[in-house]
């Protein structure tokens, strides 16, 4: 049962939130959490933005959060490049928040071609900011051999009415598309690194987690790719006409957090 679990990953971006919209009954779900014991921490695919302006998102909506109960996959991919390549010079296709965390991390970026490069990989993320020249340059990289590694493969990122706006697996297309080079890896989930990340960094513990999310692809792979329980909600991307004949199959769904709820209560 989904009681059972200790530790519960929240996806944010159609599962506790859409666009600036909370979604019912996720405040009533973390508190019931903490009044019985069980800890959470936010999971979020989406790089687009810093840790700091996840936590205030979420303290708008009346959620207390600190740092150590938020994990993107910006934290991921670093957490990949400090093993791969520590202090590489890095190519960004990415938002100013992305490309602080990477300096931050102690990464050099370049901004421009150079026929000579001294680039170790392109990075790719949710670019919210992003122009033609900054896709021509990186599939000028990579077509002279260097590596491109992506933040996440969402493809798209739920927003309030059903809208559905480009993701970071729609720019990945774009370039696999022009120059047929797939990623060298896709940090995020449902890339089982996230949990190794998290065993390492968080303590998890993989038989007392469970993922909540609203994705197959992402989300609930993750739950069986890291060998955790996987909680699908029907509040984002998912409906319930996917699931049939889907080969990913979550371990229980529910409408919404707010059902979750219910059922934990």
């Amino acid at each position: 049962m989904p009681g059972d679990s200790q530790l519960f990953l929240f996806d944010l971006d159609g599962t506790i939130y859409l666009g600036n919209e909370l979604i019912d009954g996720a405040r009533e779900l973390l508190s019931l959490l903490k009044e019985q014991g069980k800890s959470y921490c936010f999971l979020t695919n989406n790089s687009s933005k810093s840790p700091g302006a996840y936590l205030d998102k979420l303290c708008g909506f009346g959620i207390t959060v600190n740092p150590e109960n938020l994990v993107t996959s910006t934290d991921v991919l670093i957490y990949y490049l400090n093993r791969a390549m520590p202090r590489a010079s890095l190519y960004p296709v990415g938002t100013k928040a992305l490309e602080e965390e990477l300096r931050k991390a102690g990464f050099k970026l370049v901004h421009e071609y150079r026929d000579d490069p001294l680039v170790d990989s392109v990075v790719v993320g949710f670019d919210t900011t992003l122009h033609y020249q900054k896709l021509f340059e990186a599939t000028r990289y990579i077509r002279k051999g260097v590596p491109y590694i992506a933040t996440h493969p969402d493809l798209n990122c739920p927003l309030e009415k059903g809208v559905q706006m480009p993701d970071c697996g729609a720019i990945i297309a774009f370039i696999e598309a022009s120059t047929g080079i797939a990623p060298a890896e896709i940090a995020g989930k449902p890339n089982p690194l996230v949990i190794d990340y998290l065993v390492e960094t968080r303590g998890l513990k993989r038989n007392r987690a469970a993922i909540v999310g609203d994705r197959l692809y992402t989300d609930i792979q993750l739950g069986k790719n890291g060998k955790i329980r996987s909680i699908l909600v029907l509040s984002g991307e998912t409906i319930k006409e996917d699931l049939h004949g889907a080969a990913i199959k979550p371990d229980y769904i529910f409408a919404s957090v707010k059902e979750l709820y219910r059922a934990l209560k």
